[in-house]
């Protein structure tokens, strides 16, 4: 094992343990990881040392399409609250929550469609404070409430290409890779990627690049949270 790989498992080691201390914001760990990155990069040699193949992108995740939805989200997800929306779905809600099942059934299931359409963090921003306030209404555990509203969230951000970040990463990256692969087939007419379009019968120079669409995640994602949330309701 090379120095340059000690360095990077024991940089993800730091960063996995300052996680899961959990006394420092997410954010935060995040940056603290990438600087300690570059000065461990720098003390091991800058351009001989291979943990950093280009020191000027460090930070460009940063600026990222995912991580500027997500920022705009929280925005929108704040704004709901101070609006009054929060209260609404808690009035509405409220009939619901008398049963534990219903109550753990209501608020997933608003959970999974919210995050289907502005983000799942997002709509767990706007839902917890509803979770809470009804909790504290039923004198229940919010506990219990909060591990399937967690799971829900995640679950319907699977429906939609924004309702998680990673869907935004791979619908992004699978525009960029075919329109990588148009430019190979027209450059070189031997690549795999000519080949490719050959067996396909398509024309690379009529063939369009473009990103997954807003439903094309939803046949899969709507079937598991569908079942997700059931799952999490009544088991």
């Amino acid at each position: 094992m090379t120095i340059d790989q000690i360095a990077i498992f024991m940089i993800v080691g730091i960063t996995f343990c300052l996680f899961v201390w959990g006394k420092l914001r997410y954010d935060i760990v995040a940056i603290i990881s990438l600087f300690i990155l570059f000065v461990a990069d720098a003390a091991l040699g800058g351009e001989k040392s291979s943990l950093i193949l280009n020191p000027s992108n460090l930070f460009n995740g940063f600026g990222h399409p995912a991580v500027v939805t997500v920022a705009a989200v929280l925005i929108i997800s704040k704004s709901l609250q101070n609006s009054g929306v929060v209260d609404f779905i808690a009035r509405k809600i409220e009939p619901f929550s008398k049963n534990q099942t219903a109550h753990i059934s209501s608020l997933s299931g608003v959970a999974a469609i919210c995050s289907g359409i502005m983000n799942n963090v997002g709509a767990l921003a706007l839902m917890m404070p509803v979770a809470l306030k009804t909790s504290a209404r039923q004198k229940r555990s919010p506990s219990i409430i909060l591990m399937p509203l967690a799971f829900a969230s995640i679950l319907g951000g699977m429906i939609t290409m924004i309702g998680t970040p990673p869907n935004i990463i791979i619908a992004t990256f699978r525009g960029e890779y075919q329109q990588k692969i148009k430019q190979e087939a027209i450059v070189d007419t031997n690549s795999s990627s000519a080949i490719y379009f050959d067996s396909i019968n398509v024309n690379p120079f009529n063939f369009e690049p473009a990103a997954f669409g807003m439903l094309d995640f939803s046949p899969v994602g709507l079937s598991i949270a569908l079942f997700g949330v059931l799952f999490t309701a009544f088991i």
